[in-house]
């Protein structure tokens, strides 16, 4: 079965937004903090004024510190429909590998990396990329999921995350270490409620594990609307002053 880090499987599932919209909707009914207002909070607090965003997807990220902190702001992503929403945002997108950042070193006070490390071939490689072009004392801002993250839904479809992600809540902290001086995560937890199976099964068929091998038809009917918890992580690493 191919993995979260094969590249053609990634490519593929991000020649278009649907299934990342699919994916995003199964959110609408969260209850508890938002990972995403956690992760701004430390964009924020890094005050930084030239900013690397790898995996933008969209864009709204990028846009949004432009918009909000007047920031210069440059994003790249291995999509080539990923890169046109981003630029129709107004942001500085371009169509590369983040594994093999085309930056010098040091040019950036910030680099951002939502939910899209535990795509990398070869993270450590990566992140030795996002710390060399980091200035001395800039920030890497990173958000992934526990292998835990909706785990209860998971279990209804009869499959796990466990052990599958390179990078989560439970092995990121090791990898960062090995590049950066400083390390903090921040666990943001809460949960929503699939209502039926249906919901599941749109859950499961918008992944691209739901492409690769797990089939949502195999997912049986609930009993009664099915509470899952949320289990988001927040990397915040520093390089060395």
């Amino acid at each position: 079965m191919s993995s979260l880090h094969d590249p053609e499987v990634v490519r593929r599932e991000y020649a278009t937004e649907a299934g990342l919209e699919a994916r995003r909707s199964v959110y609408d009914n969260r209850v508890g903090p938002d990972p995403r207002e956690v992760m701004w909070d430390e964009i924020v607090a890094a005050a930084p004024r030239r900013v690397l965003e790898v995996g933008p997807g969209p864009g709204e990220v990028s846009e949004r510190m432009q918009r909000e902190l007047g920031v210069e702001v440059v994003a790249i992503d291995v999509s080539e429909r990923m890169v046109e929403l981003a630029r129709s945002r107004g942001v500085d997108a371009h169509l590369g590998d983040a594994q093999e950042l085309p930056f010098a070193d040091g040019e950036f006070d910030l680099v951002v990396a939502a939910w899209v490390l535990f795509h990398y071939v070869d993270l450590d490689h990566g992140l030795a990329e996002i710390a060399r072009v980091l200035r001395p004392g800039g920030r890497l801002v990173a958000v992934t999921n526990s292998e835990e993250h909706l785990g209860e839904a998971r279990a209804h479809a009869g499959f796990s995350m466990v052990g599958r992600l390179s990078f989560s809540r439970e092995n990121g902290e090791e990898s960062l270490r090995r590049h950066f001086a400083r390390v903090e995560r921040k666990n943001v937890d809460g949960w929503l409620t699939f209502p039926d199976a249906d919901a599941i099964r749109a859950y499961v068929h918008s992944l691209i594990l739901g492409k690769m091998g797990i089939s949502a038809e195999d997912v049986s009917e609930l009993d009664e609307p099915l509470r899952a918890t949320t289990r988001n992580t927040i990397f915040v690493a520093e390089k060395a002053a």
